[in-house]
C-alpha cells in the first residue's frame, strides 16, 4: 500500500524537477542562442502555459481514460518533453518542447494527488497528500543540485535532458499500479474494484465497507457548471479559490525558483556561487515545508498565512532595499541572501501548502471538481504571468522596485486574509458548505 501510494507522489518529483531544472540552465541558454532576456521569459513560462491546457484537459481525461492511464500518459510527455529539450537546435524548438512539459505536469498535478486520495487508506489520507507536497519541493531541490553539477561544463543540453531517467522509472513503475477503485465503481466495474481494494486493505470487511462508501458517495452527482450559473454563494468560494491561487503565485516565490541565479547574480555572485545559493533556496523549500505540516492543525490556518506574508513581505522588502543601496561587501551580499531564505521560509510554511488545502476545502461538494479545476487553471496562468514578466520588470523598472512590488503585495495579502479568507481548522466540510450556502461572509464560513 505505501509503496502504491508513494509510487504516485513520484509524480510531484517530476513535478518539482521540471519547476527547478530551468533555473540553472538560463544563462548557458542565453549564451549559446544569444537570445534577450524577453525570449528566455517565454522559455520559462512556455512550460506554465502548457500546464495551464494540460490541466483544463486532465478532468475528463482522469474520468474518461482513468487515473492510471492519465499518469502514463503524462509519464510519456515528461520523458518525450526533457529528451525534446536536450536536443532544441533553436529557441523557438525550445519553447515548444517547454509547452509539452507543461502538458504532462498540468495533467500529473490534477490526477495524482486525485489518485492519492483515492487508494490511500482513510488513516493515512492526509499524509499521502502531504508526501506529494514534499516531493515537490524535494523535486526542485535535486533540479537546483544536478544544475549546479552541470554548471561547471555550462552543458545546458544535459541538465534539461537528465530528468528523463526519473520520467522513465516512474513510468515502468505506473505498470505495477492498480487502477483508482473509484474510478471503476464509477464504470460499473464493483468486482474488479474490490479486487483491487482487497489487494490494497487486505481485510474483506473493510473491502466491502469501503466499497458501500464510494457508491454512495458517487450517488452525488458533480454539476459545477450549472451551480456556477445559477448559485451566486458558489460564485463565491469559485471566487475565493481563483483569489487564492492568484496570491500563492503573486507572493514571488516562483520568480526565485525560477530566477535564483539571476537573482544572484545581482547581488554580486559569481557563477559558481550563484547556482550553490540556488540549491540552498531548494533546501530551505523543503525543509520549511515540513514547518506547515507540523503546525496547520494545531495553529489553523490564516495565522500561519498571516505569519507567511509578513515574512516574505520584510524579507523582499528587505531584499529590495538592499539591492536599491547597493551590495558592496561580502557581510552585505550574505545578509541579503539571508533574507531572501528568509523569504523562502515564509512562503513554505505558509501560502505554498495551505492555499491548495483551503481551495480544496471552501468548494461544495456538488461543485468541488469545478472549482479546483477554475483554482487550479489560474495557479498555471498567474505563473505563467509572474514568470513572463520579471526580466522585463528588472530592465524597466529596476532590481530594487521589483522587489518592493511584490514586498507590497504580500502586505496587501495579509489583508485581503483578515477580510476574505476563512478559518477552518477543526470544522468539517459539511458545516463550511451549510455555512456558504447560507450566505455568510466568507471569512465566516469555518464557523
Amino acid at each position: 500500500m505505501i509503496t502504491t501510494c508513494v509510487l504516485a507522489a513520484l509524480a510531484g518529483l517530476m513535478f518539482g524537477l521540471d519547476i527547478g531544472v530551468i533555473s540553472g540552465a538560463q544563462q548557458f541558454i542565453q549564451a549559446e542562442f544569444k537570445v534577450t532576456d524577453h525570449v528566455i521569459e517565454w522559455i520559462v513560462s512556455a512550460m506554465m502555459a502548457g500546464a495551464a491546457v494540460g490541466a483544463l484537459g486532465a478532468g475528463w481525461m482522469s474520468a474518461s481514460l482513468g487515473r492510471k492511464r492519465s499518469l502514463l500518459l503524462g509519464a510519456i510527455l515528461f520523458i518525450a518533453g526533457s529528451l525534446f529539450c536536450a536536443a532544441a537546435w533553436s529557441p523557438h524548438v525550445l519553447i515548444l518542447a517547454r509547452f509539452i512539459l507543461g502538458l504532462a505536469i498540468g495533467i500529473a498535478t490534477f490526477t495524482a494527488p486525485l489518485y492519492l486520495a483515492e487508494v490511500a487508506p482513510e488513516r493515512i489520507r492526509g499524509a499521502m497528500i502531504s508526501t506529494y507536497q514534499l516531493m515537490i519541493t524535494t523535486g526542485i531541490l535535486l533540479a537546483f543540485l544536478s544544475d549546479t553539477a552541470f554548471s561547471a561544463s555550462g552543458n545546458w543540453r544535459w541538465m534539461l535532458g537528465i530528468i528523463a531517467a526519473p520520467g522513465a522509472l516512474f513510468l515502468v513503475g505506473l505498470f505495477f499500479l492498480p487502477d483508482s477503485p473509484r474510478w471503476l465503481l464509477l464504470k460499473g466495474r464493483r468486482k474488479d474494484a474490490q479486487v483491487v481494494l482487497a489487494r490494497l486493505r487486505g481485510d474483506e470487511t473493510l473491502v466491502e465497507k469501503e466499497v458501500a462508501d464510494i457508491e454512495d458517495q458517487l450517488k452525488t452527482r458533480q454539476h459545477g457548471w450549472s451551480m456556477f450559473r445559477e448559485n451566486a454563494n458558489f460564485r463565491r468560494s469559485v471566487g475565493l479559490g481563483v483569489l487564492l491561487q492568484a496570491m500563492q503565485q503573486f507572493t514571488g516565490m516562483n520568480v526565485v525558483m525560477y530566477y535564483a541565479p539571476r537573482i544572484f547574480k545581482d547581488m554580486g555572485y559569481d557563477t559558481h556561487a550563484q547556482m550553490w545559493f540556488t540549491a540552498a533556496v531548494g533546501l530551505t523549500n523543503v525543509l520549511a515545508t515540513l514547518i506547515a505540516f507540523a503546525l496547520v492543525d494545531r495553529l489553523g490556518r490564516k495565522p500561519i498565512l498571516y505569519a507567511g506574508f509578513t515574512i516574505m513581505a520584510i524579507g523582499l522588502g528587505v531584499v529590495g532595499t538592499m539591492m536599491g543601496i547597493g551590495i558592496d561587501g561580502r557581510g552585505e551580499q550574505y545578509f541579503t541572501v539571508a533574507m531572501l531564505l528568509l523569504f523562502i521560509v515564509g512562503f513554505a510554511m505558509s501560502a505554498g501548502p495551505l492555499i491548495w488545502t483551503l481551495c480544496s476545502e471552501v468548494q461544495p461538494l456538488q461543485g468541488r471538481d469545478f472549482g479546483i479545476a477554475c483554482s487550479t487553471f489560474t495557479n498555471w496562468v498567474t505563473n505563467m504571468i509572474v514568470g513572463a514578466t520579471f526580466l522585463t520588470l528588472l530592465s524597466g523598472f529596476g532590481n530594487a522596485q521589483t522587489f518592493w512590488l511584490y514586498a507590497a503585495l504580500n502586505a496587501v495579502f495579509i489583508i485581503i486574509t483578515f477580510w476574505l479568507v476563512p478559518e477552518t481548522k477543526g470544522i468539517s466540510l459539511e458545516q463550511i458548505e451549510r455555512n456558504l450556502m447560507g450566505g455568510k461572509p466568507l471569512r465566516k464560513i469555518g464557523r
